[in-house]
């Protein structure tokens, strides 16, 4: 029993240095083709960058004109805010992609509709323009003590979950498990207020920043929002919540959009149908743009 057992550890522990090894080698290699094919990353090379060397230098991250985020987002960036900016964004690329297979395994995702969540037309341009949707979207797998910061750095795309999960903490627990689960985000948020002043005030800005890009339905959306959210608490399923959060924001890029697409990971069929719809979408408006 003893030989068996340490035979099953040895080959738990070969599978997992296997799996290291290959994951290794995925992000060298997608971060060497990234940095050296792609062209820069707009939102990398414009805001998230810039803003996270100003944090490094000791600076307000709110001194780049077209950062708007809360500033903990910028946390997991420093380190490839010190790198050559090509390659902190082609490793940022990597990242992406890895996180975003995350979410799919800990959604039980079929291969077939983790690559086409991965070849959507939200999701590439996420990728495209080196932005930090995956770090919101990640939330959406984390105990929600850690998830509410992560969801947090982009509210557009994870805030119907934000009322689910306290909703559902309500329901557990009350006021105390409320108050346990949201403790860790309600501290960063003090702190960022300290630091850095009323930094939130940002977000009136933001929807004039990007009123030739903004992709939200709002305020038509709010009945749809709240409809999807209603629909989470009484089912208690936080798909309905992920997909109700753009509905309810005034400003959402498109590239946003993959975190409601998320909520058909699950369902192969599903995300095929939508993702098809999006392409087909993108499409139209190609043509009708060129015309």
């Amino acid at each position: 029993m003893d030989r068996l057992t340490l035979f099953d550890e040895k080959n738990t522990l070969m599978s997992w240095l296997v799996v290291a090894l290959g994951i290794s080698v995925f992000v060298v290699v997608i971060t060497f083709a990234v940095s050296s094919f792609l062209p820069y990353g707009v939102d990398w090379h414009e805001a998230f960058r810039p803003a996270a060397l100003a944090l490094l230098s000791g600076r307000s991250p709110y001194d780049i004109d077209k950062f708007y985020n809360p500033p903990w987002g910028l946390l997991p960036l420093l380190p490839l805010a010190l790198l050559p900016e090509n390659l902190g964004r082609g490793l940022l690329f990597a990242i992406s992609l890895l996180s975003f297979a995350i979410v799919a395994h800990r959604f039980k995702a079929s291969p077939l509709a983790l690559a086409v969540f991965l070849l959507s037309p939200p999701v590439l341009h996420g990728l495209l323009n080196a932005n930090i949707d995956w770090l919101a979207v990640l939330g959406f797998v984390l105990p929600p003590q850690i998830g509410l910061p992560f969801i947090l750095i982009k509210p557009q795309i994870g805030i119907g979950v934000v009322v689910f999960w306290l909703v559902e903490a309500w329901r557990d627990g009350g006021f105390r498990q409320a108050a346990k689960i949201s403790w860790p985000a309600l501290l960063l948020s003090a702190a960022s207020l300290a630091l850095f002043g009323l930094w939130p005030l940002r977000f009136l800005q933001i929807t004039d920043y990007s009123r030739n890009f903004n992709a939200s339905l709002w305020p038509a959306s709010i009945p749809v929002g709240l409809a999807l959210l209603a629909t989470s608490v009484y089912k208690r399923d936080h798909r309905y919540a992920m997909a109700s959060s753009p509905c309810l924001s005034p400003h959402v890029v498109f590239h946003s959009y993959a975190g409601p697409l998320a909520a058909l990971l699950p369902t192969t069929r599903g995300m095929m149908v939508a993702v098809i719809t999006l392409w087909i979408l993108v499409i139209l408006r190609v043509v009708d743009t060129l015309l």
